[in-house]
């Protein structure tokens, strides 16, 4: 009884706070620079496959075998998916004439599980040349590796009638982790614009009679390895784009009249009718009035796409009306500006 009461207390003492709560959220579209932005004056990329399957252990037993059989051809078919999936959308973003794979070179080092040495200048400038590209996407090394994990159960097999029975037999699972890196090599200011190591971890089980019955249950796990490859290397490509995002704001909506009705016309999209009045409440002779005005002009300012403007309420909250959370949201907007001045560099192409 006393558990009850006191959760019961909890729960009223919260909705109480959210009744009182003095802000409410919004959110707004931004959109971010590139995490790895391209040169404006690229137009063509060419795409090398450094990566070589690597060796597997001595067998020692026939689980063994299969993976490690199966490894030496999923590691080079993931290592083509993952190029291909790179190059599908570099593609899509329309802002290359070209893009190009390059097939193996017999004078470029492999790559096994970790980044190999740099591609040397007059390698790099060579292969640009040959192919009529601006840069290099160079996947430098692609792995997959399988950690087995098996147990004595019972299993469900259907016998000779078609009846099912419960045997004992094995349950085998399987962690297929998949790790890539990539490097972009420029040429022209002979610079390494990036280099990327992306992860990815499968879980596949199945379970039969004997450990290789078992383990055969669970072999289609190759597809997931192959499209989740594919994955991997689409994603990089998307680091090279502009990124849409949203951002969350809290904005006051208490103090005055006019702060609750604005706020009502906040939540039904009239944000320039809520300006309106935020705008009247800066020489409000409440000071902690008057501080959320200027706070909340900020956010209506950075609404309309006048960070500058935003910045200059926001500064005034603090500095003149003492408002603690306005001096995170300068900071905030400050990153923006700086954010948005590279985004409209990356777009000036």
């Amino acid at each position: 009884m006393r558990n009850i009461a006191f959760k019961l207390f909890l729960i009223t003492a919260f909705l109480s706070i959210m009744a009182c709560s003095s802000t409410n959220r919004m959110t707004m579209g931004i959109t971010q620079p590139a995490q790895v932005p391209i040169p404006n004056d690229v137009v063509a990329i060419g795409i090398v496959n450094r990566s070589s399957a690597s060796e597997k252990n001595k067998v020692v037993d026939n689980i063994d075998k299969i993976l490690s059989l199966e490894g030496l051809n999923l590691d080079k078919e993931g290592a083509q998916r993952a190029v291909s999936g790179l190059k599908y959308e570099l593609e899509r973003d329309n802002r290359f004439e070209a893009i190009k794979i390059i097939e193996s070179q017999k004078d470029i080092d492999k790559g096994l599980s970790v980044f190999p040495a740099e591609l040397t200048w007059d390698i790099v400038e060579r292969l640009c040349k040959e192919n009529e590209v601006d840069i290099i996407f160079s996947l430098e090394f692609y792995d997959t590796d399988t950690a087995v994990d098996y147990e004595m159960t019972m299993v469900k097999i259907p016998n000779n009638l078609g009846i099912i029975a419960n045997v004992p037999g094995h349950r085998i699972k399987l962690n297929t982790a998949i790790k890539n890196g990539w490097r972009i090599y420029d040429p022209a200011n002979r610079t390494i614009i990036d280099q990327y190591i992306s992860n990815d971890q499968l879980f596949s089980m199945g379970e039969g009679i004997n450990p290789v019955k078992a383990l055969e249950a669970v072999i289609g796990r190759k597809e997931a390895v192959l499209s989740s490859s594919a994955n991997l290397g689409a994603n990089y490509a998307l680091f090279t784009r502009p990124e849409s995002i949203r951002i969350a704001r809290d904005y006051f909506t208490k103090g005055s009249n006019n702060l609750e009705i604005a706020d009502r016309r906040a939540k039904a999209g009239d944000w320039d009718g809520a300006a309106e009045l935020w705008n009247a409440e800066l020489n409000s002779a409440k000071s902690k009035v008057a501080g959320r005005a200027y706070y909340n002009m900020a956010i209506s300012s950075e609404i309309n796409g006048n960070l500058n403007k935003a910045i200059e309420y926001a500064s005034k909250a603090y500095t003149d009306y003492e408002n603690k959370d306005a001096l995170r949201y300068v900071n905030m907007l400050k990153r923006r500006v700086v954010n948005q001045q590279e985004l409209n560099r990356q777009l000036s192409k």
